[in-house]
């Protein structure tokens, strides 16, 4: 096993108390074994221990990472490609009605193809991502250079800051995010998207559940806990909308995660019920979160 990282205190309210709850492992690239633990104080979950910040792009080194390969090399695969290529317009219209100037900065862009639709709209794009294969065929796309980090963009303020599943996965959660607050134009609109660990499907599958995606998902929001983080950046949160397809999606990944082939009616049967409770709960597999500045 290699080197791991532990977290002493809840990344949201730096209390030190905190229990096991979910052991799993990394079905995806090492097979190794995670541990998912829960802040007593706020409840927040996170992976703790977990994989040292410099270690931690050797995880995403796998064919079957789509969001960085961007293969359709497997019936998995496949159905996530189109269910992207569908996606795009929606998640683009989602802001496009709202009174902005046309600049977005996507974090975590993985292979570009949302920054390539909004510049194909008559956007000023910028983008981030630190994966060099996926960087590598974001700036393909889109004919300009991808940036690896924040530190690189000299663009800000935006209109629109996008983290498409994105903000589980970063190590210094609270510094980034103050960081892209401040980028963030007074009357802007912040979209992130992330799994919701108190969906119908997660409790279905429990350490099976895909979404949780160890190690490289750090994070495991629930909408209290995304409600506590915005609050303590001093943002608010004015809408919350579902990601329908992940609840199909993901239960499809977890299918095969925990039977080790695909069962597409077993997958599709658990989604559908997933976003039936959810009609009533609103607790969907994924959510978007749409922030502001507090006041604004």
């Amino acid at each position: 096993m290699r080197q791991q990282e532990l977290l002493d205190k809840c990344p949201l309210c730096s209390s030190e108390h905190y229990n096991s709850v979910i052991q799993s492992k990394d079905f995806t690239v090492s097979q190794e074994d995670f541990n998912i633990v829960a802040c007593e104080s706020c409840g927040f979950k996170f992976t703790n221990p977990r994989p040292p910040v410099a270690e931690l792009g050797l995880y995403y080194e796998s064919e079957d990472y789509i969001s960085h390969a961007n293969t359709a090399n497997s019936i998995v695969n496949f159905i996530y490609k189109i269910a992207r290529n569908f996606t795009l317009r929606w998640k683009y219209n989602i802001f496009k009605k709202e009174k902005l100037t046309k600049t977005l900065l996507d974090y975590g862009c993985g292979t570009g193809e949302f920054l390539n639709y909004c510049k194909n709209k008559g956007w000023q794009i910028d983008g981030v991502e630190p994966n060099a294969k996926a960087r590598q065929q974001a700036s393909s796309i889109n004919h300009q250079d991808i940036k690896t980090s924040l530190a690189e963009i000299d663009n800000a303020p935006y209109q629109v800051i996008t983290l498409w599943h994105v903000l589980e996965h970063i190590p210094d959660l609270n510094e980034t995010f103050k960081t892209l607050k401040g980028m963030l134009a007074p009357q802007g609109l912040m979209l992130v998207a992330v799994p919701n660990c108190s969906s119908y499907d997660a409790q279905v599958f429990q350490e099976h559940w895909a979404a949780y995606d160890l190690p490289r998902h750090l994070y495991h929001f629930t909408q209290k806990s995304m409600q506590k983080m915005m609050t303590n950046h001093g943002m608010d949160i004015v809408k919350v909308l579902p990601m329908k397809l992940d609840a199909y999606y993901v239960s499809l990944l977890s299918n095969k995660i925990k039977y080790g082939k695909n069962k597409l009616i077993k997958s599709f049967i658990t989604g559908l019920y997933s976003n039936s409770y959810a009609l009533i709960n609103k607790e969907y597999s994924s959510l978007i979160y749409l922030v502001k500045h507090q006041n604004a």
